[in-house]
């Protein structure tokens, strides 16, 4: 075909892709069982209102999102097509979870979002929620598990952790309202120097560079210590977020974790609300999370502590070698003729051998050394794997011979 019918921003997998993509699952799903997460999926639609009614998706965010009217008559609403995770487990989690109990939930599953050109739409994620009292345990697993996922698929990955609040205390004492604070923070992260200059003039009394804290990258335990050795005292709301960042990453590193610490990191810092993460694998973004304690409340749950990552599954199968496919033997029963009884009789043959553990078509024509086995009337006739062909009394016979076939 001359021209590309498939809808812009969409991507098909092929045998090869999805061989690379169910090994990403299930190392993501083997891992997730293996710390005691539970599965779960949830619709692709979702109400709109669940997104915008407490502010529990960012303004760029909802400017992507696929909306259409439900139609049901006068009582049709507007939903939207997931274009998030965390928000619908948090949903589920509310309407059926919600006892107080700590809920350990996984799904893999895909989100939609707007892009222009030909920036993928449609994105798989494996993805995590810990929901209830497990802080800072939780902050410190989820980076665990994600890492966990990665060497199970033979990548080594970079992790940079943050914390909002560290943007949050240097908006907050340059005397920035909420919009501004946005406004600058998204400013920072473009590379824009002259915020930096901005915030600078506002804070005088702050002897050092602003750089050093918004636009610089350090390692460790002994970077958090010359942080709060260098601004705490003349931004004491720095504090708190750094003694939450020193709890995980002194945790991480006796157990051979490298962190790398970047105050401004995670682009909708208002969603978040404690420690958060990134994980790359050479310099690309395979993974985020971080704590997200006020979600479940914002859409009209109890108040309850919560924590998650999502690591982008196809992003991930990309990186991994291409596969070979599993090599397997196919049988392929040969009917006596196209007449039904003789066709039911090929299928029922069929039938019993995948019963006895092998792949048996009826439909579909033979490798040249493939084998084959037709039914005659006194038991069956072998064909394909030792030349000529051998006459067998029953399926059980048939049987044992390709597997002994496929053993040499």
């Amino acid at each position: 075909m001359g021209e590309n019918l498939r809808c812009r921003g969409m991507r098909d997998m092929l045998p090869d892709d999805m061989r690379r993509f169910r090994r990403v699952e299930e190392a993501f799903r083997t891992a997730c069982l293996g710390w005691g997460y539970e599965e779960i999926r949830t619709p692709v639609l979702e109400h709109l209102h669940l997104f915008t009614s407490s502010g529990t998706l960012s303004p760029q965010m909802l400017g992507r999102v696929y909306s259409f009217l439900d139609w049901d008559g006068w009582s049709g609403e507007r939903v939207v097509m997931r274009p998030d995770s965390t928000i619908p487990s948090a949903r589920l989690y509310g309407e059926y979870l919600d006892g107080g109990k700590l809920a350990k939930l996984f799904y893999v599953q895909s989100v939609f979002r707007f892009a222009e050109g030909d920036e993928s739409r449609e994105d798989w994620q494996c993805g995590v929620e810990l929901i209830g009292e497990s802080q800072p345990q939780g902050d410190i697993e989820l980076i665990l598990l994600a890492r966990e996922v990665l060497a199970r698929l033979g990548l080594d990955a970079d992790v940079r952790v943050s914390h909002p609040g560290l943007v949050r205390a240097v908006l907050a004492r340059a005397g920035l309202d909420a919009a501004e604070q946005l406004a600058v923070y998204d400013r920072i992260l473009d590379g824009d120097a002259g915020a930096l200059r901005e915030l600078q003039e506002r804070l005088p009394d702050v002897g050092a560079s602003l750089g050093m804290l918004l636009a610089v990258e350090g390692e460790g335990r002994a970077y958090l210590n010359n942080l709060r050795s260098t601004f705490v005292e003349s931004i004491p709301a720095l504090e708190e977020p750094l003694d939450e960042l020193a709890v995980v990453v002194g945790a991480l590193e006796p157990l051979g974790c490298r962190c790398l610490i970047s105050a401004a990191m995670v682009r909708n810092f208002e969603y978040y609300t404690g420690p958060a993460f990134h994980l790359d694998v050479s310099g690309q973004k395979v993974g985020s999370g971080g704590r997200y304690d006020a979600l479940v409340s914002l859409i009209g749950g109890e108040h309850v502590p919560a924590s998650g990552f999502a690591l982008e599954a196809a992003v991930l199968a990309d990186l991994l070698p291409a596969e070979a496919p599993e090599a397997r033997q196919i049988v392929t029963v040969v009917a006596r003729a196209d007449d039904g009884e003789s066709l039911a009789s090929a299928f029922r043959l069929a039938a019993t051998l995948r019963a006895e553990g092998l792949a048996a078509q009826v439909a579909g024509t033979a490798p040249d050394d493939g084998p084959r086995v037709a039914a005659s009337g006194e038991g069956y006739v072998l064909s394909g794997v030792s030349g000529k062909g051998r006459r067998l009394a029953s399926v059980e016979a048939v049987a044992e011979a390709l597997r002994q076939t496929g053993r040499d």
